[in-house]
């Protein structure tokens, strides 16, 4: 469920859980798309065949493709009305923990830790955690920053 705030209401949502998003399944078409918009073509994860005798025992996701979900999720848990532009900031202490096997689950929750003042607008410090169904350990832990201009 999407947290809609009023953008005079941004410094009191310091400390919000967002809780989590929907589930989205990582399919071997996602990372093959991936794989061509980044020219990274690395066997682990566009060859099935030969990635099911590789270490994971089947193809991953690239790091970065797990990683940039962040932004879908995040515009699923949360929106602030009254601005006129939203910017992805940046990222801070970012953790690949676990790698994501083609066909599995994952999905995200969200703190938001800081509210800050920026020119113009708001810096939000976000936790973010994504999570794989059924696994022991997340697959990315990061701190994403994201700026609400009025």
């Amino acid at each position: 469920m999407t947290t809609i705030a009023a953008y005079a209401d941004a410094p009191a949502l310091a400390g919000t859980d967002l809780g989590w998003s929907e589930w989205l399944e990582v399919t071997q078409d996602r990372v093959n798309l991936f794989a061509d918009a980044t020219d990274d073509h690395q066997w682990i994860h566009v060859d099935p065949d030969r990635a099911a005798s590789g270490p994971f025992g089947a193809p991953i996701a690239h790091g970065f493709l797990s990683l940039s979900l962040t932004v879908k999720f995040w515009s699923e848990l949360f929106d602030l009305e009254g601005v006129t532009t939203k910017v992805n900031y940046g990222l801070d202490k970012v953790r690949f923990v676990s790698p994501v096997k083609v066909g599995a689950r994952v999905r995200m929750n969200a703190v938001i830790a800081e509210v800050t003042e920026v020119a113009g607008g708001y810096q939000f410090a976000v936790d973010q955690t994504i999570e794989i169904e059924g696994g022991s350990k997340p697959a990315i832990v990061a701190r994403g920053l994201y700026r609400f201009y009025a």
